[in-house]
């Protein structure tokens, strides 16, 4: 259930490796693809609950998730006793847990799976999978998994998992920033911009996310792979997260500030990339009188 930026690929890849399904989403046409790769469409999320055993939820929020299970109703119990629930998505980890618990004290079980990575990896099955939950759940679960990663990791009990992943994630958004606002100082000073991109991506400095963004980069392209709302989203759950444990997060605090300036700006839709707005906004009013 979900097929969204990630969930579409992710579920054609189950499809093209012969796995039967079941698929839902909100918006129909988003399940036409899988269609023709030979899925069941559901009306429904109650069908897709009637007719499976395993679910996996691509699921943009808890509200979504608890939305589609019924959760808080009389229908929940009946909606998942004796099925595996597998949040695939990125919720906080306290939801998770307390999800957890409903789903077990239900007659559920519980697999805790978010993946690392964006669209291109979503669609080229590259993702990084991780794992948590009771050990049998999660044995059955990671061959449902693997079709869609180029590697799994069981990390534990709920939901270390999803810190793992906002861990994952803290690096990632600090990064994206840095090289964001790496692109923008060569291009202030005039340099040219195949030319800095080619050292870049000569040097110690070149990694997975450079090849992946600098492109973006250099052509203007915020076509959305990892959109910025998703990252502002991303980013206050590690926050919070953080808060939690009593931990400071100086870089994501700046970071956090940006992605939200790009949100305000319009450019909640594009690419992470496009935090190169804020920037240019705040070089802009640095240099007004």
């Amino acid at each position: 259930m979900g097929l969204g930026v990630m969930g579409q690929p992710m579920a054609l890849n189950l499809a093209r490796a012969g796995v039967p399904l079941v698929v839902w989403n909100r918006t129909p046409a988003r399940s036409e693809p899988l269609r023709a790769a030979g899925a069941s469409v559901a009306a429904s999320p109650a069908e897709v609950l009637d007719r499976c055993r395993t679910v996996l939820l691509m699921l943009s929020d808890g509200a979504a998730i608890d939305a589609v299970l019924g959760r808080g109703t009389p229908d929940f119990a009946a909606r998942v006793t004796g099925r595996v629930l597998v949040h695939m998505g990125t919720t906080s980890p306290e939801y998770s847990r307390e999800l957890e618990a409903d789903l077990l004290a239900a007659g559920g079980g519980y697999v805790e799976a978010p993946v690392s990575g964006s669209r291109v990896p979503a669609q080229e099955g590259r993702l990084v999978g991780m794992l948590a939950g009771e050990a049998r759940s999660v044995a059955a679960v990671r061959t449902l998994i693997e079709p869609m990663c180029h590697e799994v990791f069981v990390c534990g009990a709920v939901p270390e998992a999803l810190l793992t992943k906002l861990a994952v994630n803290l690096f990632l958004i600090t990064t994206v920033t840095g090289l964001v606002e790496s692109f923008h100082f060569a291009e202030r000073h005039g340099l040219d911009r195949d030319s800095f991109l080619a050292v870049l991506d000569a040097g110690p400095m070149a990694s997975g996310v450079s090849r992946m963004k600098a492109p973006k980069l250099r052509d203007g392209d915020f076509a959305v792979q990892a959109g910025v709302s998703d990252v502002l989203k991303n980013n206050e759950l590690i926050a919070s997260a953080a808060r939690r444990s009593g931990l400071a997060s100086p870089l994501l605090d700046v970071c956090h500030s940006l992605f939200a300036e790009t949100v305000r700006l319009g450019h909640g839709d594009a690419d992470m990339v496009a935090v190169l707005r804020a920037i240019e906004a705040r070089t802009g009013a640095a240099g007004a009188p």
